[in-house]
C-alpha cells in the first residue's frame, strides 16, 4: 500500500523581483507600491524560508504534491523548486502552472514529485467576475500505479471591501468548484478521487463552501450523497483556535470527495491526518498564535515566513 503527502500553503505575495523583464509594464505600475524594495536579494531569502518550511513537512521528506498560491509567476516557482530540490534529497519537483487573469498577477499552481504522480491533463476554470480573479486549476495526476488522482487548487476572491460585501464573488467561485466537480464524476466516473483545497477566503459554515461547493460537515451524507459533494475535512479543528490565517482564521481548506472517503477508486483520504502545519519557528505569541508573515519589501521581516500556515493530509493507495 502507498502512503501520499498531500498539502496547500498560501506564500503570501511570491513576487518576482521590482522592475523584472518578466512583468508587463501594466501589472508593474499595478504592484509599484507592493515590489518597493523587492530586490534579488530579498526574493532570495523569502524562496530558502519558504523551502525550510516545505523541505520540513512530511517527516522531512516534503510533501509528494504541494498545492500553492500567491506566485506571481514560473520563474519564481523554477526557484522555489531549485531550492528545494537541493535540500531534500531523492525529490526533483516539477511544476505545473500558468498565468491567470488576476489584476494581481497571482497565480494558483502545483509542486509535485514526478516520480510519484504524472499530470495527464490540466484545466484552468474562469470564474466570472466583474474583475478578474484566480482560476481554480484542475490537474488530472496519475499515481506511480495508474490510478486516477484529480486535485483542484483554489484561490477565491478576498473579502476586501467587507464580508459580506464581497460574499456574491465567493458564491460564483463556489457555483464553479460544484459545477466542474460534478462534471469531473460524468467524465470519469462516480468514483474517481477528487480532493479540492486551497485558499477560500471563507470558513467551512460559510454558504460559498456548505451551499453551493456542496461542501459537507457530516461524513454519512457526502458517503450517501446521489450527486457530487465534499466533506470538509478542516471541521474537526473548528473552534480550536488553530486556523491557517488569522485575521479571519481558516482560510485554507481541504475538501474530499465520496471516492476518496470510501476507497471505491483505490484511493482513500486519512481524515485524522489533517494537519495545520506549525513549526515553532513559524509562530507568533499571543493566545492564538498566528504565521509570522514575511511581508513586503519595504516591511520585510526576515524571520518571517507567509501569512498563513500550510495544510497537510495523507492519502492511501491500495
Amino acid at each position: 500500500m502507498a502512503s501520499y503527502s498531500v498539502g496547500f500553503w498560501n506564500l503570501e505575495n511570491l513576487f518576482d523581483i521590482a522592475q523584472s523583464p518578466r512583468r508587463s509594464d501594466k501589472l508593474e505600475r499595478t504592484l509599484r507600491s507592493e515590489l518597493a524594495g523587492w530586490t534579488q536579494a530579498v526574493l532570495d531569502l523569502k524562496l530558502s524560508k519558504l523551502a525550510s518550511v516545505i523541505t520540513r513537512m512530511n517527516g522531512g521528506l516534503g510533501p509528494d504534491l504541494l498545492g500553492v498560491c500567491e506566485v506571481e509567476n514560473r520563474f519564481v516557482l523554477e526557484g522555489l523548486r531549485d531550492v528545494i530540490n537541493g535540500i531534500v534529497p531523492g525529490r526533483r519537483y516539477e511544476i505545473v502552472h500558468a498565468d491567470a487573469r488576476d489584476g494581481r498577477g497571482i497565480d494558483v499552481a502545483f509542486l509535485y514529485d514526478p516520480s510519484v504522480f504524472t499530470p495527464i491533463a490540466t484545466f484552468f476554470h474562469f470564474i466570472v467576475k466583474r474583475s478578474a480573479t484566480r482560476d481554480i486549476v484542475q490537474v488530472n495526476f496519475q499515481t506511480s500505479s495508474g490510478r486516477l488522482f484529480v486535485v483542484v487548487g483554489n484561490h477565491w476572491p478576498s473579502r476586501s471591501g467587507g464580508q459580506y460585501e464581497s460574499e456574491p464573488f465567493r458564491l460564483i467561485a463556489g457555483e464553479t468548484l460544484g459545477y466542474f466537480h460534478e462534471r469531473i464524476r460524468e467524465v470519469h466516473g462516480p468514483n474517481t478521487a477528487v480532493l479540492a483545497m486551497g485558499d477560500f477566503n471563507d470558513e467551512p459554515p460559510d454558504r460559498s463552501l456548505a451551499v453551493h461547493a456542496r461542501s459537507m460537515r457530516q461524513r454519512p451524507k457526502v458517503t450517501l450523497a446521489q450527486s457530487a459533494a465534499f466533506l470538509n475535512l478542516m471541521w474537526p479543528i473548528v473552534g480550536s483556535g488553530i486556523g491557517t490565517h488569522y485575521f479571519s482564521n481558516f482560510a485554507n481548506v481541504l475538501l474530499a470527495s465520496r471516492s476518496l472517503l470510501t476507497g471505491a477508486g483505490g484511493l482513500e483520504v486519512q481524515t485524522d491526518t489533517v494537519e495545520v502545519v506549525r513549526f515553532a519557528d513559524m509562530m507568533g505569541t499571543g493566545v492564538y498564535p498566528g504565521p509570522i508573515r514575511f511581508g513586503r519589501g519595504g516591511d520585510m521581516n526576515a524571520d518571517g515566513f507567509s501569512d498563513h500556515f500550510p495544510i497537510a493530509v495523507r492519502i492511501l493507495e491500495d
